[in-house]
């Protein structure tokens, strides 16, 4: 009986950190049910969706603190422009608004990075079947986020357009508008009056705090990802 091979795009910005889901995945490399193959890796969340388009991966791992784009506004562009992928978040970050925010742009399963190795298998079995799957430990956050258990943000980037938080991302990991238009293909003026309407939208008027606002809401992950 021919096995399904399920196509693997690895987002992650530690190296070392895809190497080991790499190793992994070949270590895993068939089931009884399928095989895997890595076809095609990036450390920056801008590159996720035009190298989903050239890899054609059924399958997407992202990270969440990326730089460029981070993994929750990446896999709300990736799922726009390739609605068939299926997207399992690895990472670090445990903190509900976290989680949260990454299953409402569309990820199927959650898991962390502490326990990839059994855990990121057992996503892959559920996605491929189109069944969600949250690890323990996420299962829980999700579980006292619905019994009103944990904290809840305060404020939403949802009031700011997809350009707006790609912006403002940038803008918070300390990168100057020629290059945030250099990176985003945009020019320096328009990533100022980017900056402005981000400015007027939060009724905020320094880039310190639009950076707290962007590491509170999850659009600027901090160190450890």
């Amino acid at each position: 009986m021919m096995k399904t091979t399920l196509r693997i795009l690895l987002a992650d910005d530690h190296q070392m950190f895809r190497d080991a889901l790499r190793s992994l995945l070949e270590v895993a490399h068939c089931t009884k049910s399928f095989c895997l193959e890595v076809v095609a890796e990036t450390g920056d969340g801008l590159e996720v969706v035009n190298l989903a388009r050239s890899s054609l991966p059924d399958i997407v791992c992202m990270d969440i603190g990326m730089p460029g784009m981070n993994g929750i506004e990446a896999t709300r562009r990736l799922l726009a422009a390739c609605p068939g992928v299926k997207v399992i978040a690895v990472s670090a970050f445990t903190e509900q608004h976290y989680v949260l925010d990454m299953l409402d742009a569309g990820a199927m399963a959650y898991v962390t990075k502490a326990g990839a190795s059994d855990e990121l298998l057992r996503a892959i079995e559920a996605v491929r079947s189109d069944r969600k799957y949250l690890c323990p430990l996420i299962a829980n956050v999700v579980a006292n986020a619905l019994s009103g258990l944990g904290v809840v943000k305060t404020k939403s980037p949802g009031q700011l357009g997809a350009r707006e938080r790609q912006v403002l991302q940038l803008v918070a990991e300390g990168e100057t508008s020629i290059k945030i238009g250099i990176r985003l293909n945009i020019s320096p003026a328009t990533v100022e009056v980017h900056r402005r309407n981000i400015m007027r939208k939060l009724n905020m008027h320094s880039v310190a705090e639009i950076t707290r606002y962007a590491i509170n809401n999850g659009i600027s992950p901090q160190a450890t990802n």
